[in-house]
Parts: structure tokens; sequence; C-alpha cells
């Protein structure tokens, strides 16, 4: 449990990456809840980050729009974040939008933590799904190799 949050993986409807990178976890939090740190390391290269928007608060926006090689954007729907400990976790979802209103088409949860280790973090992303479905799409996208690359990316950024 951190920071009163405690949830269960289950293998049917979430996803996972950890793994512990050499950056503190405060280095870590800014990582992710400043918009121009994030838009450096977000999305695997030659991707990129064309829009980010974050208010690191309950209920505050969560939005990115990813922009291809050919420079096209693909839109997303902007989410919120649900629960907040400084260095420690992250909660966000696209189920509601800013200010916890519903979405229409809700799709995951991210629970995002920092445990702080010698020289470094234990860093664990967790993406919870609804349904089966969702989940088997989420992994046939890429989440762990994308969400990975994008790990290497921050901890590139962050460690200079």
């Amino acid at each position: 449990m951190i920071g009163g949050f405690r949830t269960e993986f289950d293998p049917e409807l979430d996803l996972l990456l950890e793994r512990t990178v050499p950056i503190a976890p405060q280095l870590m939090w800014q990582a992710w809840t400043q918009a121009e740190h994030l838009k450096r390391w977000f999305v695997p290269r030659p991707w990129s980050v064309a829009h980010c928007q974050l208010n690191p608060v309950p209920g505050g926006i969560f939005h990115t729009i990813m922009r291809d090689p050919e420079g096209n954007e693909v839109p997303s729907d902007p989410g919120c974040f649900l629960h907040l400990v400084e260095n420690e976790l992250i909660v966000f979802t696209d189920a509601l939008l800013p200010g916890f209103r519903p979405a229409p088409e809700p799709f995951f949860t991210a629970v995002i933590t920092f445990r702080a280790q010698d020289r470094g973090t234990h860093y664990t992303a967790r993406a919870i799904h609804g349904s089966r479905s969702d989940r088997d799409k989420h992994d046939a996208a890429g989440f762990g190799v994308g969400w990975g690359t994008s790990l290497d990316q921050l901890v590139e950024l962050m460690g200079r």
C-alpha cells in the first residue's frame, strides 16, 4: 500500500511494467508531473508529444497528443489524475475527464509507483482495464515495448 492506495494485480485485466532504474524518485516524479519533461520522453522515438497539458492534482487534466514520424497528430481524449502522493504514486485515467466528468469511451487507468532503492527507484507502471478485450488490445498495441522504451527515454533525460 502506498499513500493509502491499494489495488491488486489482476493478470486477466492488467498489464505491468516493473524495473529498477538509477534515477531518484524525486526525478521520476518531476518527469511524470511537469509537462516540459513529459513531452521529451513519454512516447517512443521517432514519435513525439505534440501537446501536453498536466495539472497534477485530483481531478486535474492529463492530456497528451502524439505526433507520428510523418508529422501527423494522433489525438486522444483528455483524462484526469485520480490520486497522487509526491515522489511515490500517480494514478490517472481516461475513464474520467478533468473535473471527474465521465468519459464517453474509457480504456484504462494507470497506477505508477516509485519506491526508493539503493541509488535509484523501483518503478512500477500498471495499466488497469475494464475488460479482457481492452487489456489484449493494449498489449497488442505494444504496451510492454512502448512503455519500456519510454521509460528508457525518461532515464536518459533525467539522468543527465
